[in-house]
């Protein structure tokens, strides 16, 4: 079998609007940049939901797809074939079905740390039936999760509640004295990523509105300002922040990640990568997928199927603000964006998955020049069920890069983990 020096891992949801809600599965897209030759899988598995976001452990041998479906489920890392899962309701009951355990922290090769309800949990991949609680987490509903620099420290966002409401909050965990802080922000912030060296995380707002002006499961995006906090993980205050006008197509984000120089994040509703100047945290330049009115009739069953889908959120004449907003937001174009995007340890190539076109794109960078753009395959050709005029995508949600190995990062702090 030929090895490729790098494994982008996407988690899948499969067609639909909303990716909450959908299938699950992941896609494993193999690239070797010397070559140009690629490769890639696409697997989706029976009884999980809601497909959402791929780790992979130290060893690289083992796969995590974090879901909104209450499951652990681990894949062979190199065969995508699964490996094992097991429920998390036996541990602890969520008050919403979209609390659930997407993302993780790998503590070592075999243990990790996930959210469950209102609490973190200590697993060992070996041993999945069995789990401690080691402290709440303080958040609404806690989501993406980062390790800082030293180790020390996991940083997590936080999403809307449909009960609770609008979360403006971010969360840091001390592995040291097992303390959980919760971090007031102006505005909701579900993703995160932190800095190459120091302990300082950055939160991305995902700014959204209720359907119906109360409805915070079935939400519309909005078209507010976007900000970017950078914030001091030992001190939880906001160091420094960006924020753009609502003209700059940077709503709805998804994967982030950070280069020395930049604070890099993709976009599911603008369809770009923004890309924030650390140094000043003020300029920015843009990667721009969005294809336009004219060349969206080219994904006309995506569109069919976006149409749909919002019409089935909520009714047109009490979410006429929502709608238009949207129509704002993406430009006027009818399906989703980029909801992939990580960065090559060496920081070289930067790869994305726009989730609306359907393809896997990798950039040079810091250039930005197009390096390689792969149509994927149909979801029919996965689901034979499916008609030839049924919505293509696979699903692309957030991902995981597996690069060529380097020096690994050292980790001075011990926690009681």
């Amino acid at each position: 079998m030929r090895s490729y020096p790098y494994a982008f891992h996407i988690a899948l949801d499969g067609s639909g609007l909303n990716g909450l809600e959908g299938r699950a599965g992941i896609c494993g897209f193999k690239f070797d940049p010397v070559s140009g030759d690629h490769a890639y899988k696409v697997t989706y598995f029976d009884g999980v939901a809601g497909g959402h976001a791929p780790n992979v452990d130290p060893t690289r041998r083992v796969g995590f797809l974090g879901n909104m479906g209450q499951h652990l489920l681990f894949y062979d890392a190199a065969t995508l074939e699964e490996v094992d899962r097991v429920s998390t309701l036996r541990f602890e009951i969520p008050d919403a079905t979209i609390k659930s355990s997407t993302h993780l922290i790998w503590l070592d090769d075999t243990q990790f740390v996930t959210a469950i309800g209102e609490q973190f949990w200590k697993f060992d991949v070996n041993r999945l039936t069995k789990a401690e609680p080691i402290a709440e987490h303080l958040m609404k509903i806690p989501h993406a999760m980062k390790r800082t620099a030293s180790g020390r420290y996991i940083v997590y966002g936080g999403m809307d509640h449909p009960e609770s409401g609008e979360a403006r909050e971010v969360g840091i965990f001390d592995t040291v004295s097992g303390i959980a802080r919760r971090v007031p922000l102006p505005t909701t912030c579900w993703h995160v990523a932190c800095h190459p060296v120091l302990d300082i995380f950055y939160a991305i707002s995902f700014r959204v509105a209720p359907g119906d002006g109360r409805d915070w499961h079935e939400w519309g995006m909005s078209n507010f300002r976007e900000y970017a906090y950078e914030i001091d993980a030992e001190t939880a205050e906001v160091q420094r922040h960006w924020s753009a006008g609502r003209e700059v197509p940077a709503h709805i984000n998804s994967d982030v990640c950070v280069s020395d120089s930049e604070l890099i994040f993709c976009t599911g509703g603008s369809q770009t990568v923004v890309l924030i100047d650390l140094k000043t945290m003020s300029s920015h330049r843009l990667i721009d997928e969005n294809p336009g009115l004219l060349d969206q009739w080219a994904y006309s069953r995506q569109a069919a199927t976006t149409v749909l889908d919002t019409f089935a959120r909520g009714s047109f004449f009490t979410n006429a603000k929502l709608y238009a907003a949207a129509l704002q937001v993406s430009r006027g174009t009818l399906i989703d964006g980029i909801y992939a995007c990580q960065l090559s340890a060496d920081q070289t190539l930067l790869f994305t998955a726009n989730r609306g076109q359907n393809h896997v794109t990798v950039y040079e960078y810091p250039s930005l020049e197009l390096r390689l753009r792969v149509p994927m395959p149909e979801l029919r050709e996965f689901d034979t069920s499916l008609s030839s005029w049924a919505d293509p995508r696979l699903g692309f949600h957030h991902s995981y890069l597996v690069s060529p190995a380097t020096t690994p990062s050292i980790h001075t702090e011990k926690g009681i983990l």
